[in-house]
């Protein structure tokens, strides 16, 4: 399967600098990484692929302890001459199988920085945790995501759709259209698996061994790094109730209605963190630059794909019949994809998203997520209701210094006059949820004629 990915405009300018250190390209199992790189390496006269986790392969790591002559033995069995090497992209996959090719990676870059090198593996941050010598400033991190909603559409070959999307604004013929694109998108999720399935019209019921899949792989690797019965059971617990909690602020207490302690919670979500399966998202109490998350307030849950959630949540027939997506499982699924679309957006750090909070006794507060983009924090509720409930909204909006904020929801494209009950003009812009992944576009535009 080979479908476009937008992180390959990265691997692109990459490639054109003279300075260019290895790739490592981090992202949950079967999320694309692999076939991203294959993508990728058409545009190269020679095309090294290495899998740590076949011995042969392996076999160049353990019998040398130096790039030169790894390389050339590299450039011997795929008949590569040593000076075609820059035009050469040289792939480690699975890298976590070899300690020691992660610490080489820095001398790929000071010795050979014409050589394209990119590597990738899975649970990789359990491996990196362990290498001393990392090799931090030689090497650069791209991280990798299930499919947003434009990439979905691109692999459905859906050029009418892809060309109205990337109107700014929308044009409002193509609301009802996209909306449902986006439904069925909201159902399925964004992993390259079940996208394949989806493209090749499978039915539902034929994707629920895909997801169970991909499920099972997920808990079979990460127990591969557990040390403890105990610390099994915890993750296992995990597994099986992290997909109650998304959109709901989280205590580590005995989560999931379990007697298991704070500590023992907590350093197991970081696990999964770390595996890329879940991101916990804390809030901030800022109004202004920069977001300052504070950690010691409790996070919501966001997992990786709402096509797994929905899955785990057994709710995928539920939306197949429901043309209201935005009520499904109490309100909780349009906020996680929102939020999953505009994760997606930021392949070159590994950074989380942050909703805001007042807690006071007389006005307490929290909207859905927050925004840096320029000097400014903007505030964004993610509604299916009527302007008059943003109430949190409001609260941000009387606090700052600025008169811009947004809404995602399920009606037309807008950009309306505001005002709050305590007199404050701002601007509002309406943002359908289609367009969650197009938001720092929408900023542009909006911040820019506003």
């Amino acid at each position: 399967m080979s479908y476009y990915r937008n992180i390959l405009s990265e691997l692109e300018n990459w490639k054109k600098r003279k300075d260019k250190k290895p790739i490592v390209i981090r992202g949950a199992r079967q999320v694309g990484k692999t076939t991203l790189v294959d993508d990728f390496s058409k545009s190269f006269k020679h095309y090294v692929s290495l899998n740590l986790e076949r011995s042969k392969h392996l076999k160049y790591f353990q019998d040398f302890d130096d790039v030169k002559p790894i390389l050339e033995a590299i450039c011997f069995d795929y008949k590569i001459p040593v000076k075609d090497l820059p035009n050469t992209l040289l792939f480690i996959d699975e890298i976590q199988e070899s300690e020691r090719a992660i610490k080489l990676l820095r001398y790929f870059y000071e010795d050979y920085p014409d050589l394209c090198v990119i590597s990738a593996g899975s649970l990789l941050e359990f491996v990196l945790k362990r290498v001393q010598n990392l090799p931090v400033g030689r090497v650069e991190f791209l991280y990798l995501y299930p499919f947003n909603f434009e990439e979905y559409l691109l692999a459905l070959d859906n050029k009418q759709a892809i060309e109205q999307l990337n109107n700014i604004p929308i044009n409002k013929f193509a609301h009802q259209s996209l909306l449902q694109y986006f439904h069925r998108y909201v159902i399925v999720g964004g992993m390259p698996e079940i996208i394949k399935k989806e493209v090749e019209k499978n039915s539902l019921i034929e994707l629920v061994r895909v997801y169970e899949s991909i499920f099972e792989s997920y808990k079979n690797d990460i127990e591969k790094y557990t040390e403890t019965e105990t610390t099994r059971r915890v993750i296992n617990h995990l597994f099986n109730t992290v997909h109650f909690e998304v959109d709901k602020r989280i205590k580590f207490q005995n989560f999931g209605n379990s007697n298991y302690r704070s500590r023992e919670v907590s350093e197991q979500m970081r696990n999964l963190e770390d595996a890329k399966i879940i991101k916990l998202i804390y809030p901030t109490t800022n109004i202004i630059p920069p977001i300052t998350p504070d950690k010691k307030k409790s996070p919501k849950l966001q997992y990786l794909d709402t096509g797994l959630l929905n899955y785990n949540l057994k709710i995928q027939s539920e939306l197949l019949k429901s043309n209201n997506i935005h009520s499904a499982y109490q309100g909780a699924i349009i906020p996680h994809i929102i939020n999953q679309q505009i994760i997606s957006l930021d392949n070159i750090t590994n950074s989380s998203l942050n909703f805001w909070v007042r807690e006071k006794k007389q006005s307490s507060a929290e909207v859905d997520l927050i925004i840096h983009y320029d000097d400014k924090l903007i505030p964004i509720e993610i509604k299916s209701g009527s302007y008059g409930k943003l109430r949190s909204l409001h609260q941000f909006v009387d606090l700052s210094k600025h008169h811009y904020a947004i809404r995602f929801y399920a009606g037309e494209f807008c950009v309306e006059k505001a005002k709050t009950p305590n007199g404050t003009n701002f601007y509002l812009m309406n943002l359908p949820y289609y367009l969650s992944h197009k938001i720092y576009s929408y900023l542009e535009y909006f911040l820019n004629k506003y």
